[in-house]
């Protein structure tokens, strides 16, 4: 009798916790300094695109990236969009390595796996643009460089079916140890967002800025 007694007091005591809250529980918390280098960032990525310059990524902050980036992008510029169809009518069945040429990037500090890169194969219609970029980012960001990731690779994207721009030979990944697919740009991905103008220069997409995620990659598709 005694335990049906005290287990009715506790039931009603729970219940009284559900309906009358307790007194509100002030936390302090300090910033890490990763959290506090990350807010550095996106304040400098803010104040470049002319977002509000607060240190948190928002919808408003997109968007400002977005279009700072497309107004980069050449006048002339004529990538393709993302559709199969329109993939197709630009560059080509995936896969089809006729269409592929050698570009020389000796001497430019790319990297793979640690090993200089010479060459790279990538899709005739990117061949120039591309190397103008690897240029550039040669001379601000060779770090990012020296962590090549690939072009050309004929498989599917990530997680679907579809063919990758790499079966196309007409998108590179760089620096994927820390932009991988799982991470959101910018809050803890750090692609460089200057990296992202260089392309943009010549009319690429940015996967960070336009998909927020996938940062490591780069293609040459209309933003």
């Amino acid at each position: 009798m005694n335990l049906i007694v005290e287990f009715a007091h506790w039931f009603v005591g729970r219940i009284g916790d559900a309906i009358i809250p307790r007194e509100p529980t002030l936390i302090i918390r300090y910033l890490t300094p990763q959290e506090i280098m990350t807010r550095d960032r996106i304040k400098k990525i803010q104040a470049k695109i002319g977002a509000t310059v607060d240190g948190f990524w928002g919808p408003r902050s997109i968007a400002a990236c977005q279009a700072y980036l497309r107004a980069l992008a050449p006048a002339e510029s004529n990538w393709p969009g993302t559709s199969q169809e329109a993939l197709q009518g630009y560059y080509g069945s995936p896969g089809d390595e006729s269409k592929l040429v050698s570009l020389n990037v000796e001497g430019l500090g790319l990297r793979y796996d640690g090993k200089p890169v010479k060459s790279i194969r990538c899709h005739d219609k990117v061949a120039d643009s591309l190397k103008r970029v690897l240029d550039s980012l040669s001379k601000t960001h060779p770090d990012i460089l020296a962590q090549y990731a690939g072009v050309y690779n004929n498989r599917p994207m990530r997680g679907g079916s579809l063919p990758s721009l790499h079966a196309r030979g007409a998108a590179i990944d760089l620096a994927p140890d820390t932009n991988r697919l799982s991470q959101s740009w910018p809050t803890s991905a750090d692609m460089p967002f200057e990296v992202m103008c260089a392309f943009a220069a010549e009319g690429w997409t940015s996967a960070g800025a336009f998909w927020g995620r996938d940062s490591m990659h780069f293609e040459a598709t209309k933003m």
